[in-house]
């Protein structure tokens, strides 16, 4: 979606532009916000036939807690895009232009018209199971390729900023929230900080996947990290189960996209064992999903105190008694959400 742009664009957007070569000198541009993000500025650059978007990392998040990660994100997500491109190329959008040092970069722009946002179609209850394999397929693809590129390990040594803006908003403010859990989801940060197997997205989130004509297309990749690919995973997973608080008439139809989503992806696994991959995944899970209604980064969809309340029991129950595989774990968020019908 497009707002009006403000009367004054920063200035460090402009310069970026003019520097670029995107567009000839003193052509007259025409510029608009785009909405929907809480870590950055994203701007709709028009200039004659050109179109394409600007991003740049903002230093404090648009959240009600105070959530800051360093910008240098903006120089790891471009250059998360152009590992991918080199071997999935239809799975990312391409990198236009980039400047490390003002954390801006450029890359073309794909119309919703052709690329629908995935999570717009599951709020309306689309929710193909062909999509979400398709996801699971891709993004194990790109675990497997980036998994036998080690020299990658030293260009995304972002544990700092995964750690700002993935594990202590998630896994130990929620440790916070949770006295009763928290060693289990220290322990569990400190699993996770301390894999070290691939390329990891970090915020593989149906918000972030556009659905294309040629597949699924990831976007947002600002928290670009070498390390455990089970977070990416885990953390897509997550929000198929909380969408079925969302839209609950589709609660079927998601549970069978978390299964598909699994399938697929667990095939593509060839950089350890599937199942001790899985098992670190189904272990991995509820501590996200604890998070979502109990740490920084609340989602905005759980509203009442009655759906916070069945995320922390089943959440809290995986915890102390982690399951081994993920249908099994989406099986206990089915059997909760049975409770609720009686």
């Amino acid at each position: 979606m497009l707002e009006p742009a403000p009367q004054e664009v920063d200035r460090a957007i402009t310069d970026f532009i003019a520097c670029s070569a995107l567009v000839p000198r003193d052509a007259p541009l025409a510029l608009r916000r785009l909405t929907g993000g809480v870590s950055s500025d994203i701007w709709l650059v028009h200039a004659g036939e050109a179109r394409f978007c600007v991003k740049r990392a903002l230093p404090k998040l648009r959240v009600a807690a105070n959530w800051f990660a360093p910008v240098e994100r903006n120089a790891n997500e471009a250059a998360w895009f152009e590992v991918v491109c080199a071997f999935l190329p239809d799975a990312v959008p391409k990198v236009l232009a980039a400047d490390a040092q003002t954390g801006v970069f450029a890359m073309e722009y794909l119309p919703e018209e052709a690329f629908p946002n995935w999570k717009a179609q599951l709020r309306d209850a689309t929710v193909s199971v062909n999509v979400a394999a398709e996801v699971g397929r891709r993004l194990a693809r790109i675990h497997s390729e980036t998994a036998k590129m080690p020299d990658l390990s030293a260009r995304f040594a972002s544990d700092a900023i995964f750690h700002a803006i993935r594990l202590e908003p998630y896994l130990l403010a929620t440790a916070n929230a949770h006295p009763e859990l928290a060693e289990r989801l220290r322990h569990l940060e400190r699993v996770t900080a301390t894999t070290k197997l691939t390329l990891v997205h970090g915020d593989v989130s149906p918000k972030n996947i556009l659905v294309g004509s040629r597949g699924p297309v990831f976007l947002d990749a600002e928290c670009a990290w070498w390390g455990d690919p089970a977070f990416d995973v885990a953390f897509c997973l997550n929000h198929l189960l909380l969408k079925c608080l969302w839209v609950p008439r589709a609660q079927d139809a998601f549970l069978s996209a978390f299964v598909a989503f699994v399938d697929a992806y667990l095939a593509g696994v060839d950089w350890e064992g599937p199942d001790i991959f899985e098992a670190r995944t189904s272990a991995l899970l509820p501590g996200l999903f604890l998070a979502r209604v109990d740490g920084k980064s609340p989602v905005e969809y759980v509203t009442t105190e009655r759906d916070k309340d069945r995320v922390r029991s089943v959440a809290g129950a995986l915890l102390r008694e982690p399951v081994s595989t993920l249908p099994a774990l989406a099986e206990a968020w089915r059997m909760e959400l049975r409770k609720g019908e009686r």
